[in-house]
């Protein structure tokens, strides 16, 4: 996995500096090596962080007189697409060049055949176009910039930043959106004018503006098969092993991270199958809290052989952690979760380049208890997605927010389709921003930090086109979501006792946030940042008071102020977040 970066500009040859400002921005995406290009208009930057053909795969790629690739990819299925194309002119073995030579054959639609997550920028100096392109899941990050001079862009926002491309300015829907959802939706970021390559599409860009886009889906536009449970648990057998096995592929050494759940337990049965060394696990903790699975997490690793490695996630980590947390995640989701995905990366970093997650496996099977909600009629309970804000009601606000909720509502009218259930569109509702702009960021920045490459079994075409074509009675049933996925993981491994009713992934923030919440309320009152659109007195309030809701609200106000001082006002994390909050900006 690497970082990318580069521009197109309207007529002269690009600035040098400020690609070069870009590529040591991202240094921390490519450790392994880099790599430059410019011809004509276009200028080419890549960080590389070596997986697979760790000899020869530097980049960028050059077909012999035509088009340069460079790619923050892993291309699953390279050795097939290669095979597919018998007798083209290949210079490395690396699996980021197959597209380049799929570009040759297909043109614009060069991206239909990947299988696998990447960000890509092809120069085409003949037909004098720059193609940026994004896997359908939006597993993999890119940006871009477009003004009168041109289009940039670059794997993170801060390297368009950096390069004085973009202003360090805060955007008021997003912003808003952050608040109220822990992530924004669509195109556009929090920095004005910085906009995000949609999961699965590919800009044409040529004379430095977009001309063309076109997008991949990531699954089927289909709705529901009529398949038997016996068939549908056949299928989907056959789908989670080819998916394993193909993510598997590399020259470095891989492991994978356990939760205890589900999802994580059943890609470890398919990686100690396909392993004939013992899988190297990684369970946080969180001890003296009910939430911790280390110990279901020992019992599943200890069936198959695993060797199982334990971290512990303690307060002193989350004071210590959050301010450099925080400024890693340029495009901001203020997911909890992220303390300690932060630091399982850290410590499997130091023995491994690759981790194989979970992430995606609610979304493909209906994991999540807003889905049953959804289900249920009115008065039982139900209700529609994420109807409140997380400050709504708590009378920290200046002026309400609006318009928090109008990216959710535009992603439920795309993905209504004839013959979809209502279950089908919630689950691509999340597909649509939650998945890409929330949990796979998370997953990509907290890794990328450590230079440690993560990949999503669950999010694959193959996995995809069965689980999104279930009934809804295959992913719901019982009371409990991923029904399907549970019998085929109570089948495979008994002991994981996957239809028992297990909480959700849970992080103490809200205890840890209580036991220093007085002088924690009052440093957070005094941001700027929150300041600006909060009243000091009642977040002060809100910080002692007690519940999870409080809490909630609470820990969007710490992340948001730690998050703006360091990407917005541009300040170094300065200690811990007492010591980075009442440092002088």
């Amino acid at each position: 996995m690497c970082g990318i970066a580069g521009m197109m500009s309207k007529s002269a040859v690009p600035d040098a500096a400020r690609v070069e400002a870009m590529s040591a921005a991202l240094v921390h995406r490519g450790p392994d090596g880099t790599g430059s290009y410019v011809r004509d208009n276009v200028a080419l930057a890549h960080r590389r962080l070596a997986i697979i053909d760790l000899e020869t795969g530097d980049q960028p790629i050059t077909e012999s007189g035509g088009p340069t690739i460079v790619a923050n990819a892993e291309i699953y299925n390279y050795v097939e697409l290669r095979a597919a194309l018998n007798g083209a002119p290949f210079v490395t073995a690396s699996d980021c060049e197959p597209p380049l030579h799929y570009y040759h054959r297909d043109d614009l639609d060069f991206a239909q055949n990947l299988r696998g997550m990447y960000a890509i920028a092809i120069h085409d100096p003949i037909q004098r176009r720059l193609l940026l392109a994004r896997d359908p899941f939006g597993i993999k990050p890119l940006y871009y910039v477009q003004d009168e001079d041109g289009v940039a862009f670059a794997s993170e926002p801060q390297a368009l930043l950096s390069a004085g491309l973009a202003n360090r300015s805060v955007a008021d829907r997003p912003r808003n959106e952050l608040l109220q959802l822990q992530f924004t939706t669509g195109s556009e970021t929090i920095f004005p004018g910085v906009s995000r390559v949609l999961p699965g599409e590919t800009l044409t860009i040529s004379d430095g503006r977009i001309v063309d886009r076109r997008r991949i889906e990531a699954v089927p536009p289909d709705g529901p098969a009529d398949w038997s449970e016996e068939e549908a648990l056949h299928r989907l057998d056959t789908a989670l092993r080819d998916s394993v096995e193909i993510h598997q592929r590399s020259d470095v050494p891989y492991g994978m991270f356990l939760s205890g759940g589900i999802d994580s337990s059943a890609l470890l049965v398919l990686m100690a199958e396909l392993n004939e060394q013992p899988v190297r696990a990684y369970t946080a903790g969180f001890e003296g809290f009910e939430q911790d699975e280390r110990e279901h997490a020992k019992t599943v690793a200890a069936k198959v052989g695993a060797d199982h490695v334990e971290i512990e996630v303690g307060e002193s980590d989350f004071w210590d952690l959050l301010p450099k947390i925080a400024a890693a995640v340029d495009d901001p989701t203020a997911d909890y979760a992220i303390v300690p995905t932060y630091k399982l990366a850290r410590e499997a970093a130091k023995d491994l380049k690759v981790v194989l997650t979970g992430e995606g496996g609610d979304e493909m099977f209906a994991g999540y208890g807003r889905y049953r909600s959804l289900l249920r009629p009115w008065w039982r309970g139900g209700r529609v997605m994420r109807p409140r804000g997380i400050l709504d009601g708590r009378k920290v606000l200046r002026e309400n927010i609006t318009g928090w909720r109008d990216g959710i509502v535009q992603a439920e009218a795309t993905a209504t389709r004839e013959g979809r259930t209502r279950l089908q569109v919630a689950q691509l509702v999340d597909g649509a921003d939650w998945l890409p702009n929330d949990l796979l960021i998370k997953l990509d920045r907290c890794l990328m930090a450590h230079g440690m490459e993560g990949r999503t079994p669950f999010l694959d075409r193959v996995v995809a086109d069965i689980a999104f074509r279930l009934s809804d009675g295959l992913k719901v049933r019982g009371g409990l979501g991923k029904y399907l996925l549970r019998k085929w993981l109570a089948e495979r491994m008994p002991e994981a006792n996957p239809f028992s009713r297990k909480r959700g992934f849970t992080v103490p923030v809200g205890q840890w946030i209580e036991n220093r919440a007085r002088a924690l309320g009052e440093l957070v009152a005094r941001q700027p940042a929150i300041d600006e659109i909060c009243q000091r007195q009642s977040v002060e309030a809100l910080f002692r008071e007690r519940g999870k809701r409080a809490s909630l609200a609470a820990w969007i106000l710490l992340f948001y102020a730690l998050w703006h001082r360091s990407n917005i006002a541009g300040a170094v994390p300065a200690g811990d977040v007492f010591e980075t909050l009442s440092a002088p900006l």
